[in-house]
């Protein structure tokens, strides 16, 4: 087991195991008692069952299960005691950046032209001011909504499976470039430079967003086998912009021996290479590397959208991005393009169904622009004010980044389910719901109760932090969360949280964490059973 890889891969909710999380208590028949156990309902005994199970011996679980219309209390467990959130935290700050905004918000990302315009000629430059777009056109689908897969392929370093969207990551780039030349411009003397003032990247918030974004700041990497043993393996990456380049020495072994792919970069990330094995006959395999310097990659990305586009730069196409030689307004300025983003419903609906932590940090930047301020930080009493105005009380809430991967994140139970009140009483109460994954049907519930009777009435976003138990030589579960609704029938919904602190591994096989999570989804089905033979 490579050690130092795990480390790097599982820290403080940094691992995606997002798939669910749990409910009650671990050393699970002393709640049963508990004058912490509230609630006019027994659980069903498949989740005592399950929590009984050696994975839970040391565990703390905690449970809140509630009517978001009569406030009845159907399940509780220690609802007032902090839990570490693990992605459920997306709740808080997605909701925050929903609500200051609005669900219907567009992200206008605007070229303007500084300097002066002869005929199809500017002598000066072109200015892209970025505006916090989080995907920038490579998701968005011919009908305007936001693409994504199951597992995203953010995660393709943490887990095998990991797959792309169909989408060119450079869409919303090859917009811009294309309605600069429709403007007439056809030569620019000068430069192209991207604004990326809107605010200033926050190191606290891992990873760190940017204002502007290409492919969430990544370079994929897919790796096909060929076509025998020992042949060399194919290799395709995206998107392609200089000086960005890629080799790869990885080769095919025999049919089912271990697919083992090595990335590694040059100091500025430019040079990547891959080194490994392939399984032959086996599914592409895909990895990511970063984009280092996220507004030179935009800057060469845009040059070279223009040339597609028929518009010669003079500028050096890759090298830094001096954004010092913008004006400080754009006043004046004639805008000649505009690239419009899909409503940020939609995005919300990509961080909440893939548990996007770019986007889920990405949201307290926003609040701090909403409130004109330049530091991430200031996003914070944004959320605080919305959190006060939705009825949360926010002292039942720890957080220190957006996506609930900073070891001081926590939040109770209560906490959770006062916000999904909240929201389960507006007007975009089902298109909240509907962003959330689904039980069987997608996001990262799309692989659990496949085929029970909860398939499709479960929306909840999942969340985890994941260790390495060194000293045991196992994988320590810090927290596996899941919170949302559970579908009763009859157009009604009990709002719950359920997560589980301190569960631990048989070795240290990221497996044995899907099976806690697979445990997990299948309380929650057996909670939406009991809820919805209630309501009958």
């Amino acid at each position: 087991m490579n050690f130092g890889a795990l480390r790097q891969r599982m820290v403080a909710g940094g691992c995606a195991l997002l798939l669910l999380g749990g409910l009650t208590s671990g050393a699970a028949a002393q709640a049963a008692s508990s004058a912490d156990h509230v609630g006019s309902d027994r659980l069903d005994p498949r989740i005592t069952e399950i929590m009984r199970k050696p994975d839970y011996t040391n565990a703390q679980w905690g449970l809140l299960q509630q009517d978001p219309d009569s406030g009845r209390v159907v399940h509780s467990r220690f609802a007032e005691q902090f839990f570490i959130p693990g992605s459920v935290a997306k709740l808080f700050g997605t909701s925050g950046a929903w609500n200051t905004l609005g669900g219907d918000h567009r992200f206008r990302t605007p070229v303007y032209a500084v300097g002066e315009r002869r005929g199809s000629t500017l002598n000066g430059s072109l200015g892209l001011v970025a505006q916090g777009d989080l995907t920038m056109g490579g998701r968005t689908r011919p009908d305007g909504t936001v693409d994504y897969t199951d597992l995203d392929h953010t995660y393709a370093n943490d887990f095998p499976g990991a797959t792309l969207t169909p989408e060119n990551p450079l869409a919303g780039i090859n917009k811009i470039a294309q309605q600069v030349r429709k403007s007439g411009i056809t030569r620019v003397n000068g430069n192209v430079i991207v604004d990326d003032r809107l605010f200033r990247p926050e190191p606290v918030f891992i990873p760190v967003p940017t204002p502007l974004m290409i492919n969430d700041n990544l370079i994929d990497l897919l790796t096909t086998p060929g076509a025998r043993p020992g042949a060399p393996a194919r290799l395709d990456w995206r998107p392609k912009v200089a000086p960005y380049r890629v080799t790869s020495t990885v080769k095919t072994v025999a049919a089912g021996k271990p697919t083992n792919i090595e990335v590694t970069t040059s100091d500025n990330g430019t040079r990547i290479r891959l080194s490994g094995t392939v399984a032959a006959g086996s599914e592409p395999a895909l990895k990511v590397s970063p984009i280092t310097d996220p507004a030179a990659f935009g800057r060469t990305a845009l040059i070279e959208a223009l040339g597609r586009a028929g518009v010669k730069v003079t500028a050096k196409p890759t090298g830094a991005n001096p954004v010092g030689q913008l004006p400080r307004s754009y006043d004046g300025r004639p805008r000649v393009a505009l690239y419009t983003s899909p409503p940020f419903v939609q995005y919300a609906k990509l961080i909440f169904k893939v548990s996007h932590n770019l986007g889920g940090n990405l949201a307290i930047c926003l609040m701090a622009v909403a409130a004109g301020s330049k530091d991430c930080m200031d996003g914070f009493p944004v959320l605080a004010d919305f959190l006060d105005h939705a009825g949360v009380d926010r002292t039942q809430v720890q957080l220190a980044d957006g996506r609930g991967g900073n070891p001081a994140d926590r939040t109770t139970p209560e906490a959770v389910v006062q916000l999904l009140t909240y929201w389960q009483h507006t007007r975009e109460a089902t298109a909240f719901r509907n962003a959330l994954p689904i039980l069987g049907v997608d996001g990262l519930l799309a692989d659990n109760c496949t085929h029970c009777p909860a398939r499709g009435k479960v929306f909840a976003k999942t969340g985890a932090a994941v260790g390495l138990d060194a000293l045991n030589n196992r994988l320590a579960v810090g927290a596996i969360t899941i919170a949302g609704y559970l579908d009763k029938g009859n157009g009604r919904f009990d709002a719950f949280f359920a997560g589980v602190n301190g569960a631990s591994t048989p070795d240290t096989d990221v497996k044995g964490v899907l099976d806690i999570a697979n445990d997990l989804a299948m309380i929650s089905a057996y909670l939406q059973e009991a809820a919805a033979r209630r309501e009958d």
